[in-house]
């Protein structure tokens, strides 16, 4: 009877879950599909090139939102109200004073972002990388707090509203990515222009929820206390470190590929990344998807419902992972058509190759996320933290320079999925250690 109830519970959160961050990938998706059709190879390759600074900003929000929702499904189980008031009011403000800097840097620095992140190549991609990153900068309130709010009304046992909101500010991006692209004709600036307000459109369709009565999270009068900071940065840092590190990997890869294909082959490698994206999206949504029952179970103790949740976690994982593979490999040639509007045989050769060789990661990379999470959400950050640094840091961006260097745009291709491999072995290694010691201590 509790695994039908503990079932259920699952594929509702997973399944909105999903849903909802798949809504968030697909509108970074429309930006490279409207940007690959209105502004062609060199809009495509300005995107590329400024995509790793909207991980660094949708990360740090995400960083804040699971570490403090993490915490406060915790003392939601445990029936600590003002500690759940304690730990939204201090998480969401200095979310806010965060977002400061990355204001400061888009009104003050955008060109010089840009040169930096290799925008420089030609005059034509410097202006569009630079137009493209000043906005998303000063949008950066919207998406952080847009994050944490997200996190906390999902913990707050309300998932379909989240989903609604990520998938509203989702599909309202994708509406006015056209009108601003096409119609309007304002080019770069209607791209980033609508991703921008996507936030925004969200934070409004959970108004209903965080202004009801009914939440358990609000607003309160306390003092900024390090220790909740510190927690939430603690729990929440993984999530960080996969979307920073994933922008890096990002730059990395620009500048390794401009050597070998160049423009062209920075504009194919977009086209991967975006898609990659979209998948990386769906396994968050997974992750996420089971934070607030696993959290929940952990403030309750109870390890028997936590163990279902991560079998019916790893079940789902790989049943998607093969079935997205195979989706990939047999529509590898429409896929990459869709965002070569310019026709490009070139682009069209290194994507189609890429794809097949860059996606064989999904499963490891599905199991690293989900693993990273579970620890999270069972306050283990240890654990969890050395999963993101090892996929991040450590191993893919040293592997990088080496096989780029001896099998050149293969090579750059087989970087991700070795990677992911390794980790996952590291992973099972650690969640066997876990296992152990938590039979031991029973």
């Amino acid at each position: 009877m509790y695994k039908n109830i503990w079932l259920k519970e699952f594929i509702k959160y997973v399944t909105l879950s999903i849903l909802g961050t798949l809504g968030v990938s697909c509108y970074i998706l429309a930006d490279t599909f409207f940007i690959s059709k209105g502004l062609g190879v060199d809009g495509l390759a300005a995107l590329n090139l400024a995509i790793p600074v909207y991980n660094f900003i949708y990360g740090t929000g995400l960083m804040f939102g699971m570490g403090g929702a993490t915490k406060f499904s915790i003392y939601k189980s445990q029936g600590e109200s003002r500690r759940m008031d304690e730990f939204f009011t201090v998480t969401f403000l200095i979310g806010l004073f965060i977002s400061v800097f990355f204001v400061a840097v888009g009104v003050f620095m955008p060109e010089q972002l840009a040169i930096f992140l290799k925008a420089d190549v030609s005059k034509e991609v410097l202006v569009m990388t630079t137009t493209y990153l000043r906005w998303l900068l000063v949008f950066a309130p919207a998406f952080i707090a847009n994050q944490i709010l997200l996190c906390f009304t999902r913990n707050d046992g309300n998932p379909k509203l989240v989903m609604l909101a990520m998938l509203i500010g989702s599909f309202s991006n994708i509406v006015l990515d056209y009108i601003f692209i096409f119609p309007m004709d304002m080019g770069m600036f209607g791209a980033i222009f609508a991703t921008g307000l996507s936030p925004v459109i969200s934070i409004l369709v959970m108004a209903p929820h965080w202004l009801s009565k009914k939440r358990c999270f609000n607003l309160v009068r306390t003092k900024l206390d390090i220790s909740i900071v510190k927690q939430d940065v603690s729990i929440g840092v993984s999530s960080l470190i996969a979307q920073v590190s994933a922008g890096i990997v990002m730059i990395i890869f620009n500048i390794l590929i401009l050597g070998h294909e160049g423009n062209v082959g920075v504009a194919a490698y977009g086209v991967i990344a975006n898609i990659a994206l979209v998948v990386v999206g769906i396994y968050t949504g997974l992750a996420q998807g089971i934070q607030p029952l696993v959290s929940d179970g952990y403030g309750r103790g109870d390890k028997k419902y936590i163990k279902y949740i991560y079998k019916y976690a790893m079940v789902t994982m790989i049943g998607i992972s093969i079935v997205i593979y195979a989706l990939l490999v047999v529509f590898a040639k429409p896929v990459v058509e869709v965002f070569n509007s310019e026709g490009n045989i070139l682009l069209k050769e290194i994507a189609e190759v890429g794809i097949v060789i860059y996606f064989t990661s999904n499963i490891f990379v599905g199991y690293n996320t989900v693993l990273s999470t579970y620890f999270a959400s069972v306050e283990r950050p240890f654990q969890a933290q050395i999963i993101s640094l090892l996929r991040g840091f450590f191993l893919i961006i040293p592997m990088a320079f080496i096989m780029s260097h001896f099998f050149k745009m293969t090579g750059i291709w087989l970087v991700y999925p070795i990677t992911e491999l390794i980790v996952a072995i590291i992973g099972l290694a650690i969640k066997y250690g876990y296992d152990k010691m938590n039979i031991m201590l029973e």
